[in-house]
């Protein structure tokens, strides 16, 4: 169901290229290669994930952090929406932190998370006072992931932060359904 949150608005043509969803019941380890195209030299190392989504692939999880992600919803974290935000975002190409646009300017967008994304990579990774996870200046792509984590688990926090984002996630994904949650995780009817 967490998978389908982001994708609603969206449409069916949002799980296009993609049917599979692969689940470890931990974290999982993925063997990486870089290449220095400046030295031409390749390293190979280990990557501990909990999550990724592949362009052309399925979603793979880690089913303990999506369970903690079910017991804390409110925590700021959800692996989830995070690899869903980075499939949306691969629909259109490599992620860049620009999905494909619906009935949202692509020039506002780009230009609202350019802005947000500097002012985080700007700011000192320990001890800032954003709600936006340090991991977000990553890349732009890892940004819309990160932010989307807050759309769904803390959109106040997260419209204080930076509203204009804020405000385009809900245009992107439709309210927040963690609107009037409180932390301990208390929901006001309506």
């Amino acid at each position: 169901m967490q998978a389908c949150l982001p994708a609603l608005q969206q449409g069916a043509a949002s799980l296009r290229g993609w049917r599979e969803v692969l689940i470890y019941p931990g974290e999982f380890k993925v063997r990486r290669s870089h290449h220095d195209d400046r030295t031409g030299v390749v390293t190979e190392g280990d990557e501990v994930l909990i999550g990724e989504a592949w362009e052309h692939g399925p979603l793979v999880l880690s089913l303990a952090d999506v369970q903690l992600d079910l017991e804390q919803p409110w925590d700021g974290y959800n692996v989830v929406v995070h690899e869903m935000a980075h499939k949306l975002d691969m629909l259109d190409g490599p992620p860049d932190g620009v999905p494909p646009l619906l009935d949202i300017p692509r020039r506002r967008w780009i230009q609202q998370f350019q802005l947000a994304y500097d002012r985080l990579v700007s700011a000192p990774p320990h001890g800032h006072d954003s709600p936006i996870d340090h991991y977000a200046t990553e890349s732009a792509g890892e940004y819309f992931a990160v932010v989307s984590e807050l759309h769904y688990s803390q959109p106040a926090l997260l419209r204080q932060a930076e509203p204009a984002v804020a405000e385009l996630l809900e245009a992107f994904y439709g309210r927040s359904p963690a609107e009037g949650c409180e932390p301990p995780g208390f929901c006001r009817t309506r």
